[in-house]
């Protein structure tokens, strides 16, 4: 058996560095290094390369691979991903890096779900040489780019490329603020290889980084406040639609004081993470992708609408109203605006509203809390809700089936949902926390949900909630080699694969298409299915350190599946299912 060092790993997973660390910064990547441990960012995930190397060694032998920890990745959308499911469950900046222009190129779809997601993270990027006369020839010229940033300015808040190791200091705490700061998301930092590898001329005077980031809370004005609950206290009928929120519980808690204060039924969308217990009497239903007539009915009857940080409050009206608009008045809280930049079309259409407050959600509900504290918290009767049933042992698995039965294997265990595919339904699975739900993956892009996943099993390690991800079978194969991470860093995590072994969404498009040219729906299925041969993501998973089960063909079987991977997980290890389900959306 091998006695290397690299063998060396404490009972975490974190691979620990072996003989003397330098005992003072001497290159600028020390610097930096430095820097990013005083800013507080506890793990850097990243895919090793050269452009970076001094950075890496310095987080290794100046740090001694703590605060920041590395967290090796197998891609660079993994490293992105498992930033963004960490900060999905701590509202957290952490760091990643990214080599050069080229692993810069693998990451972008990560970044931009992690823009629409709204999620803070610090990238880390590297280049060069910048100086042409200092590049090896071949290699260096082809990873340096004159603007590498240009590849994804129009979807971080910010980006730079410092000249020297005092910029950087600085540029890394302007990036960490921007970062962290409402309406909060990825930034990127570019490092010239040269700048991390020269020796330091000499000592940078002192830098105390909490100093030139100062908090900002950014809550609404007392006259706003004081119009818009008047508007509460007048309203006959209102409705609360829920957006974008903190997982803190104590403003959860304020959520649910509103509602019943106002007596408000309450909307809330899966595409953001938990926001309102979806089993209390006051929770109409999730709106869907299209029209819901229940949803309609509350936007029809409320005489005053408080939307709060809605991802698309305008598509939300137009998909149940058409041209037209609800009759009453509508307020909408959001702080989104102030990064709309017209690239990306995240921004949505423009929805209309009576009473706009450009302001943090979670300070303007605690706001409106205050402002009603005389009005009593309102007792509604309990609603009348379809009792879902699993099906019978010996068919095959629907999604809803799928998702019945592993809330019942999981019992009362406090759980993180991660992840979910666009067949979930919000009725199946009941959100009485904010950390039970995390949201959606944010830009729509594929291999977003095994990535996040693993960031919310690293997120919840030290935590008694488990993590779980429910991931299609496209979702999972784009994303399959972040399974390694967990297994490696040593990240208890349960992911659940809903396998229709097709990209079936896009078979309802052809189906689609087909129909509207009179031309053969039989057809859609071709360039669609992933059959002949079949996948084994079981072997896929136990290729990686993982323990595999599945495939699992009939409803029958998810009981004793589901309650021996729950075991491994609770074990501390990483379990993937693979169920075979009947294609269909809720």
């Amino acid at each position: 058996m091998s006695t290397e060092p690299f063998n060396k790993r404490n009972d975490s997973g974190r691979e620990e560095p072996q003989g003397p660390l330098a005992s003072k910064a001497g290159f600028g990547s020390d610097v930096v290094a430095e820097t990013l441990n005083q800013l507080d960012l506890s793990y850097i995930a990243l895919n090793p390369g050269a452009s970076y190397r001094g950075l890496h060694d310095s987080i290794v032998n100046y740090l001694g691979n703590k605060n920041p920890e590395m967290l090796l990745c197998l891609h660079e959308e993994h490293a992105i991903h498992i930033a963004q499911g960490y900060a999905k469950v701590t509202g957290k900046p952490m760091a990643a890096a990214v080599h050069s222009n080229v692993g810069l190129m693998h990451a972008t779809m990560a970044i931009f779900n992690a823009w629409c997601d709204r999620m803070p993270m610090v990238i880390m990027g590297a280049t060069g040489p910048v100086d042409a006369n200092l590049r090896r020839p071949w290699i260096d010229w082809i990873h340096t780019s004159r603007d590498q940033a240009s590849m994804i300015r129009q979807y971080v808040k910010f980006d730079d490329l410092p000249g020297s190791p005092a910029a950087a200091r600085e540029a890394l705490v302007r990036a960490k603020w921007i970062a962290d700061t409402a309406p909060k998301g990825p930034v990127y930092i570019n490092l010239d290889v040269t700048l991390q590898e020269a020796p330091l001329a000499g000592a940078l005077p002192p830098f105390d980084v909490n100093r030139f980031a100062p908090k900002m809370d950014l809550g609404p004005s007392p006259q706003q406040v004081e119009k818009i609950a008047a508007m509460a206290r007048g309203a006959k009928k209102p409705l609360l639609i829920f957006g974008r929120f903190s997982r803190s519980e104590e403003n959860w808690n304020e959520r649910v004081a509103l509602a019943e204060k106002l007596g408000a039924g309450v909307l809330t969308d899966l595409k953001t993470g938990g926001s309102f217990p979806t089993d209390h009497p006051l929770h109409i239903v999730a709106p869907g992708m299209g029209p819901t007539p229940t949803a309609k009915a509350a936007m029809e009857e409320a005489d005053v609408i408080l939307a709060f940080d809605v991802v698309d409050l305008g598509g939300l009206f137009k998909t149940n109203f058409g041209d037209a608009a609800p009759a009453g008045k509508i307020v909408h809280v959001s702080m989104d605006h102030r990064i709309h930049n017209g690239w990306t079309m995240d921004h949505q259409g423009l929805p209309p509203v009576d009473e706009f407050v450009s302001a943090d959600t979670d300070l303007t509900v605690s706001a409106l809390v205050a402002a009603l504290a005389d009005m009593p918290a309102k007792t509604p009767a309990p609603r009348q809700r379809e009792k879902l049933e699993i099906r019978a042992a010996g068919e095959r698995p629907l999604v809803r089936d799928l998702a019945l039965s592993l809330r019942k294997a999981l019992g009362e265990r406090p759980t993180c949902l991660m992840s979910t595919t666009i067949a979930w339904h919000e009725d199946w699975w009941p959100v009485r926390h904010p950390l039970d739900y995390a949201g959606g993956a944010g830009g729509g892009g594929l291999a977003a949900g095994p990535g996040i996943s693993v960031g919310g099993a690293l997120a919840l390690k030290n935590d008694n909630r488990m993590a779980v991800g429910v991931v299609g079978d496209g979702d999972f194969l784009m994303g399959a080699t972040s399974v390694w991470t967990a297994v490696r860093y040593k990240l208890p995590l349960l992911i659940v694969v809903s396998n229709n072994s097709s990209f079936y969404n896009d078979e309802l498009h052809q189906e689609r298409v087909a129909i509207a040219r009179d031309r053969p729906v039989d057809n859609k299925w071709i360039g669609q299915k992933m059959i002949e041969p079949d996948v084994d993501i079981a072997k896929i998973a136990e290729g990686q350190g993982a323990t595999g089960f599945g495939p699992v063909h009939t409803i029958g079987e998810l009981d004793g599946v589901f309650a021996k991977a729950i075991a491994v997980v609770e074990a501390g290890g990483v379990a993937v299912v693979d169920v075979r389900v009947v294609p269909g959306y809720a």
